[in-house]
């Protein structure tokens, strides 16, 4: 990057920084730097969801997925609108209701200590590995364009974001995360205006070739369970979606600082909606820098033909000066938007769920605060740790998917089990989850190819999370049943 480029880069990072210390005033209780004292308004609550969507995988990732395929994971989007009407109708209403900040304190009541424990436990596991490859993702994206290393961007990036989660808590990740998505937008929008005006032929070029190419396809409509296929892709995004605003902490923690019930559904549909049409154009992204370098091949060298490689290629060479600064800004942005609730999230269920719960200290202000602070900065070394660990790993993305789909397949059959199954009790809770944790680490190494072909299902990956969410939820319903009639009788 050139002098101005870099002027903007410092800028933006300034911005935040600064954001983070002037927010640190509100965040000296336990109440104002977990939920910042529920007095946020809908709006900036929503941006902050939409920022935590659109993280540095997905404004990465999802314009390589179109470069080199098609339009198939925008399916994955289509099924927000579903997912956020079943969140406003049914989970804000309970936790609001519920006035705990934490997502898992209603399984202890639901089921016991282990419960909780065990959702605690899998969602810090999940995030530590989701910080660590959001980290290590945008790092490799950056070192091209910044001529740093990839060790200096993962450090570089770790510090920052810690810094400004832990002096300004929940409101400061809030109030960056809006601050953020609009930077992002812009970066999204610039890029496309770039595009389509460098067509050798006009905008409409773009759309030439691509169709050609068959570049819009939503993907099959057939109803093969081993392929993803629009049905697939749909029900997985489905699941997906009810497990971030059913039971992820990232998410539901942001229902308590909303300043109404209103507010808060609010939120979640922004959010959701702004992801859809977000998610779209970042497609488009990819679509346009297919026909782009197809309409002008020179532009695009060979070791850097492939979709991953070519969106951070397109920045640093096509884009004029200034305007790279602010892109590598927005790649930035959505990799701290993620990042930065992940850590307040994890040092949120630290205090509520283990520490407070568990230790016979009395759970002061100080005590509290303490040990927010603290686990945010480890679980920032954690994460910053897991992203180095990465480099040696041949593929971040196969990491990460072996890490999520074990631990966190199971959270949410088990909120599902509690909230909808009223005789569901302890001990049909523990055996399903048993169940479910099993035939999801059964898919996941069939998936991984651990497995001999004849005890390899025919499912495709991505079902994974559907079939051990719905083992734990009909095991569970299945012996709550049994258990109930054999007590009636």
């Amino acid at each position: 990057m050139n002098t101005l480029d870099s002027l903007v880069l410092v800028g933006y990072l300034i911005l935040v920084i600064g954001l983070g210390i002037w927010l640190a005033k509100r965040s000296k209780t336990t109440e104002g730097f977990m939920a910042a004292g529920g007095a946020l308004p809908g709006w900036a609550v929503g941006l902050s969801i939409f920022g935590t969507f659109v993280s540095s995988i997905s404004f990465l990732a999802n314009p390589g997925k179109s470069f080199d395929a098609n339009w198939n994971p925008f399916v994955f989007g289509l099924s927000l609108p579903v997912a956020a009407w079943i969140a406003t109708r049914y989970f804000v209403p309970f936790y609001r209701k519920s006035g705990e900040v934490s997502a898992y304190t209603h399984l202890e009541k639901r089921f016991g200590p282990w419960a909780r424990v065990y959702a605690v436990l899998c969602y810090l596991l999940t995030q530590m590995g989701r910080v660590g490859t959001i980290l290590y993702l945008v790092a490799l994206a950056l070192a091209p364009l910044t001529g740093w290393s990839v060790v200096t961007i993962i450090l570089i990036t770790g510090v920052l974001v810690t810094a400004y989660t832990l002096i300004g808590g929940i409101e400061a990740v809030i109030w960056t995360d809006v601050v953020q998505s609009i930077v992002l937008t812009l970066g999204i929008f610039l890029c496309l205006g770039i595009i389509f005006s460098g067509m050798p032929e006009g905008p409409g070029q773009v759309f030439q070739i691509a169709s050609e190419a068959d570049k819009f396809s939503l993907g099959s409509f057939g109803a093969s369970l081993s392929e993803p296929t629009f049905w697939v892709i749909l029900v997985f995004g489905l699941f997906i979606n009810l497990q971030n605003f059913g039971i992820d902490q990232s998410y539901v923690q942001r229902y308590a600082t909303a300043n109404s019930d209103q507010a808060a559904k609010k939120s979640v549909w922004l959010g959701a909606l702004l992801y859809v049409p977000i998610s779209a154009l970042l497609f488009l992204v990819g679509t346009g820098l297919y026909a782009f370098y197809a309409a002008q091949p020179d532009l695009l060298p060979e070791a850097v033909s492939k979709g991953d490689k070519v969106f951070p290629h397109f920045i640093a060479t096509e884009l004029p000066a200034g305007i790279t600064g602010l892109l590598v800004a927005a790649v930035l942005a959505a990799a701290m938007s993620s990042v930065d609730s992940s850590l307040n999230g994890s040092a949120t269920l630290t205090w509520c769920d283990l520490i407070k719960r568990f230790s016979k200290k009395e759970a002061t202000e100080a005590r509290g605060m303490n040990v927010l602070r603290f686990a945010t900065i480890g679980f920032g070394i954690l994460g910053t740790g897991a992203a180095l660990a990465m480099i040696r790993v041949e593929s971040a993305l196969d990491a990460w998917w072996k890490i999520s789909s074990i631990f966190s397949g199971g959270i949410l059959g088990l909120f599902l089990l509690g909230l909808i199954v009223r005789k569901a009790k302890n001990v049909a809770a523990a055996i399903s989850v048993t169940i479910g944790v099993l035939v999801i680490f059964w898919l996941s190494a069939a998936g991984q190819g651990w497995l001999p072909e004849w005890l390899k299902p025919a499912l495709h990956g991505n079902l994974t999370i559907v079939v051990g969410t719905l083992t734990i939820f009909l095991v569970g319903l299945i012996i709550s049943s049994f258990t109930s009639k054999e007590s009636n009788a």
